[in-house]
Formats: C-alpha cells, structure tokens, sequence
C-alpha cells in the first residue's frame, strides 16, 4: 500500500506545473463564475460545486488520454473541464441552452461527452461506480490499454453499487481506479459518522490495492494517478485510491451550512491547491507566467458566458427529441410453417447467432457461463467465446451499470436478470440510467443493450418468483419492453433486439421454454414495436401477449364453434405500443378485450382502453374489458393461485359479454373482479 505519491521529472518541468495550475485555475474560476450566474437566476436547478477540490480532479485526470473514460457524480464539472470538456459548451448546458454540451436536456448535475470520454456526472449518489465497471468491461475487451476513474464522494460508500461495483470488478480484473474524493462530508453529515470502517480497510475485504494521497496537492495527486495508470494498463487491476479534500461551499449553493464551524473551511482555504501550486511557481520564478495564466483563463471564462447568455433555449418543438435511437427499419418477415424449435432453443439460438456476428456482443449475468443459466439456455457458449459470456456475482444493480457502461463504449452487452421479480433491486440503473442517458446527453449517447429475463405464475413459485410487472418498466420513457409468444418471434425479436440502438429488457415466459414452433431461418428478423394478429375475427377484437396469447387463441377457437369470430392481436412489444394494429382491428369489430398475468390496476391493459376511448370511442359499441390477474400478490398455493391467475375460461366469459352488450346497456362487472 502507498501512503503518499512520490514526483518525478515530468512533474518538475515548467509547462506542466503551467498546464496543472491553468487546469485548475479553470475550474476555480467556472466554478465561481457558475455561483454567480446561479444566484442571477441565470442558472435553474440545482447548481454543486467543487471550489476548492481543483487537485483531485486535475490530478486523477492527468495521465488519461482519448482511450480512458471517467464516470462523475452530482459535483462534476471539475471532473469534466480535468477530462478536456470546453467551458463555453458547458456554461450553455447549465443556463438550459441549445448550444450546451447536452443541448441543455442534462443541466450541471448530467452533463456529459462520452465522445469524450466523459461519461457523465450522476444525479444518484454512487450510480456512476456499476456504469465505470462496464465501461472498464468494455476496455478489457477491445484490449486497447483504455483505463477508467470513476469518482465517488466518502457518502456513496455507504451505498451498495459500491460493494457491488468494486467486487465484480476485483473479480473481473478490470482496469479501473475508484477515485473518492474524501471531502469529510457525506451531503451534511461528517463522513466520520458514517462509517466504521474507512477504504483502507474494504480494499483489503476486496483483495485489491489502496493508495491514500493528499488531495489539495496536484502534484502528489498527478504523479500517483500516473504510476497507477502506467500499471493498470498493464494488467494490474482495480485500485482504490483515497484523496483528502475539503469544498469551500456547501453540498448545493443554498446550503446553510450549519453542520460546520467557519473556522474549519478558513483552517482548509489555508490549504488552498491553486494558491499552493502558484506559490511553487513563484519561488521558481515563473509568478509572471501564473498571472499570464490567471488573466488568459478569465478572458476565456468571459467569453464562454457571454456566448453561452447569447444561446438560444432549445425550440419547443424538440421537447420530445433524444428519447430513443432511431430504429433500424425490419419487415415483417412471413410467418415460419415448418420444422420444429423450441422456445429455449430459440433464444439460444440468437445469443448464439449474435455472438458470432458481431464481436462488440457479450453475454453476462449470474450463473450463465460455466452454469450455462438456470435453465441451460448459455449452455456451451463460455467455452465457445472465451472471456465474452461472462459469469457476475449475484449484483444485479453492478449487472445493469455494465450494461450501461459498456453500451456507452461501444459494445452491446445482454445481461442476464435472473427473475423479472428481482428488477426492484436495480432499478436505478434501468429507470436512471439507460432510459435517460439518451435524452439527458441531447442524443450524445447510444444504449444499445438488452436485458434478458424471465417471469411466470401457475406452478406455485410464490410472490417474489411470479411477478409480471412489464407495466412498470413500459411506464419509463426511453425504455423498449418486449415480451414475445412463439419460439420464431422470440428468435427473431431477441437478435432484433441486440442489433438496436436503444435498451430493450426482452421478458421471456418460463413455462414456454419447452414450448415448440415452427423453425425459422437463421437469418429471422422481427420488427420492434409492431404488434401481430394471431387470428383474424369480425365480432371482437381481443389483445394479449405473451404466454396468454395461446390461451386466447384458443378461447376464440372454442367460441368460433359457438359462431363467435374473434380476432386475436399478440401485441409481442408492450412499449412502443403499437396501436395502430389495435385500431384497425377495433374500427371492424367495435368490441374489445384486453388480457394479460400482470394485475389489472394501472397495467398494460388500463392503457390500452384508455387509448380505445380516446382514439377509438365511436368504434366502440362495448365497454372495453380487461382479464386480468387478481388484485393482490401471487398466492403460493396452488388453488388460490389457480383462482388468481387469468385462465381459458375467464377469457371466454368476457368476450361472450362484451360480444352479447348492446350501445348504451351495462355490462357488468369487468372479468378482472370474477
């Protein structure tokens, strides 16, 4: 372990010590100015500073180059300016301006350039650490000698993406620096107070090196991040490094302060890194150079606000613009008659064609290389893509950030979330992360990733194994959710899926693994976003997906001998929903069912009608019903269960009332009460 960095011939040269004093100066002085500008109402939101931790950034930054990536937290601009962001694009971004770094979509707390390599400041303390280990992930695997720092603040080690973080990527080996920048302030409580072991400590739990570097000093901090750097791209693994430092101002500008004395931040301005490192110039007689730097460094920060004041607001036609990647145009293909496959075989199948067309595609997740899943659909695929279908520790918020990470560099992970039902434990990274990079980057970033997992309810699994909980994610714009019927579409949607430029979470049903179609040809391809009609109908127009699209097939077979013609739509993707199919269906049979295993209340189903009534009232010549699971968590025995869970003869009930209701005559109570 080094306590301290030691300096070398490099950090006693004259136009370093003018380049790591200019670096900082800059970020004093955008810093300052952003005060300013913030307390004029030039800035909205929410404005963090990081006036008086110049070093760590500047330092920590030094030895990268256009390979490395950093990952920052909600007090990020120093950071950002450290990695070679420009001021006058950063100046626009926090005044919400169209010429911003992110087109003003991300404001101070997200702005970002993974052009760059910057990958972004983070509203959610500790959400960059998984994202830095998938771009580290991603580094390893192009093999080009790429490092990351990911920054974090002594709070976010009290979060649990940290251990989860900092483990898979011990395990991994991965390339990368956990930076903390140890202000002694968790927000307003002292860091002292928030843990009982310090880093010192968890790097050896983590089996890793720690290094300790006093953090108002430049070029201690410089001179370690070299030496480390230097090593880790030589295969040294992750390292934790620790920088004492201290902010002048409070967590946000507003901050009263009254968790500190003043005369603790007059003891740390004492320390001044700027003041320090001009000093030192000073006495080697360069005091007329710091000057020339501190006068050229203002003129920019002039110029830079004046631009940015100049800057138009974004246009309101463009409120919705960045939300997804466009997506690759796919026909329909014809429907497969031939040949039998089943559905497992199917997803092995693509994985399997994906992997080998395009190297930028990996596979990880718990249990799916030596394991080869829970339910052999990886088997064979570890040994056949070494180091590209990757077993984790059980980490599911570490799995997402990979994912997001190393979309963002350029690859197109599929992970692996074992159960639907565990995505409450990462969501972070799919709601914060993936559904927003996009759109908080002005359109900067491409998350091509998919996640891959599976749900069912009828063979007693319980509450925490039976969830179908799609609505949830379908809620969360900037997200694709995709839940396939039949073994080809699942073959064709899931390559579909990997080859897309935006993040999918593809929801397979376990019961259907063993479920057998018609093969389709190695080369199938299903649109996203378009929904199907399973079998055509005039008298009612029902829709399902997944798993309970064969139950109301066959209902409606069952009925047609009754003469009831009902025409069957498999919506395959629950968001984009693809109403269009659902309307065309509704102006020729004006009734309509809904059926789905997720309870009813705010579901795929609610949106739906809401939508029929809205577009599709005076087609409608019923109320529209929904079949639907029952109102409370899945019952573990089974004839609860049973009781629970939507079935044959509910679907048939309710199409039998909706086909027998008149125009303006009730129908009752709606299927998914019964």
């Amino acid at each position: 372990m080094t306590e301290t960095a030691t300096g070398t011939d490099v950090f006693e040269r004259e136009t370093t010590l003018a380049e790591l004093y200019r670096r900082m100066r800059l970020i004093r002085q955008f810093e300052d100015r952003a005060a300013r500008l913030y307390r004029n109402n030039q800035i909205p939101g929410f404005l963090h500073l990081s006036i008086g931790q110049e070093a760590t950034a500047v330092g920590a930054c030094w030895p990268l180059d256009d390979r490395d990536v950093i990952t920052s937290t909600h007090r990020g601009h120093g950071h950002c300016i450290a990695k070679g962001l420009d001021v006058e694009g950063m100046f626009a971004e926090l005044m919400g301006k169209e010429t911003g770094t992110c087109k003003g979509r991300g404001g101070s707390m997200h702005i970002a350039d993974p052009r760059k390599g910057i990958f972004g400041a983070n509203g959610i303390v500790g959400a960059g650490l998984p994202i830095s280990v998938g771009a580290a992930t991603a580094a390893q695997l192009r093999g080009s000698g790429g490092v990351v720092v990911a920054f974090f603040g002594d709070g976010a080690v009290a979060q649990g993406v940290f251990h989860e973080s900092v483990n898979l990527a011990a395990v991994w080996n991965l390339p990368v620096v956990f930076f903390c920048e140890n202000n002694g302030y968790a927000e307003f409580s002292a860091a002292s107070a928030q843990h009982r072991a310090g880093l010192r400590e968890r790097a050896i739990g983590y089996g890793i090196e720690y290094h300790a570097v006093d953090g108002n000093d430049v070029l201690r901090v410089a001179a370690l991040q070299s030496e480390l750097t230097d090593r880790i791209r030589s295969g040294a693994g992750p390292m934790i490094v620790e920088a004492t430092t201290y902010r002048w101002h409070g967590h946000y500008e507003g901050d009263p302060e009254k968790y500190r004395e003043p005369a603790e931040l007059a003891e740390w301005k004492l320390r001044d890194p700027i003041k320090a490192l001009g000093e030192l110039m000073a006495d080697r007689g360069l005091g007329d150079l710091v000057a020339s730097i501190d006068r050229d460094v203002e003129a920019t920060v002039d110029a830079a606000v004046e631009l940015a004041e100049r800057a138009s607001f974004p246009a309101p036609e463009t409120v919705g613009d960045f939300v997804t990647a466009p997506r690759p145009q796919i026909p329909e293909p014809p429907v497969p008659t031939e040949g039998t496959l089943k559905t497992m075989h199917a997803i092995t199948n693509a994985l399997t064609r994906e992997l080998e067309d395009d190297p930028t595609v990996f596979l990880a997740g718990i249990d799916i290389g030596e394991g080869g899943n829970v339910y052999g659909l990886t088997r064979g695929l570890a040994e056949r893509f070494p180091g590209r279908v990757r077993d984790t520790p059980i980490s599911e918020s570490a799995i997402m950030g990979t994912a997001v990470g190393a979309a963002m560099a350029g690859y197109k992970p599929v992970v692996e979330l074992m159960y639907f039902d565990f995505i409450g434990v990462c969501l972070d990274q799919l709601m914060n992360q993936a559904a927003k990079l996009r759109f908080m980057t002005g359109g900067a970033v491409t998350m091509p990733l998919v996640v891959r997992t599976q749900f069912a309810a009828g063979k007693s699994s319980g509450s925490q194994h039976s969830q179908s909980l799609e609505a949830l994610l379908a809620h969360i714009p900037g997200l694709t959710v995709v839940m396939p019927s039949t073994p080809a579409d699942t073959y064709g949607m899931l390559r579909a899926a990997i080859q897309d430029p935006n993040p999918v979470i593809f929801i397979e049903n376990r019961l259907m693994y063993g479920m057998k179609g018609p093969t389709p040809p190695a080369d199938h391809l299903v649109p996203l976003g378009k929904a199907i009609v399973r079998r055509p109908g005039a008298d009612v127009t029902v829709v399902s997906y997944s798993k309970m699209v064969h139950d109301c097939l066959a209902a409606a077979d069952s009925l047609a001998e009754q003469g009831i013609d009902a025409e069957v739509i498999d919506l395959r993707t629950i968001s984009p929903l693809d109403f269009d199919t659902i309307l065309t269906s509704l102006r020729k049979t004006n009734r309509l069912v809904v059926v789905h295993q997720a309870v009813g209340e705010f579901g795929v189903g609610a949106e739906i009608a809401a939508r029929a009534v809205r577009d599709g009232f005076w087609y409608l010549d019923a109320p529209v019903i929904r079949v639907t699971a029952g109102s409370s968590p899945a019952p573990y025995t089974p004839n609860l269960e049973q009781l629970w869970i939507p079935d044959q003869s509910r679907i048939v009930a309710a199409i039998r009332e909706s086909v027998s209701a008149h125009p303006g005559r009730p129908t009752g109570i709606e299927a998914a009460t019964t």
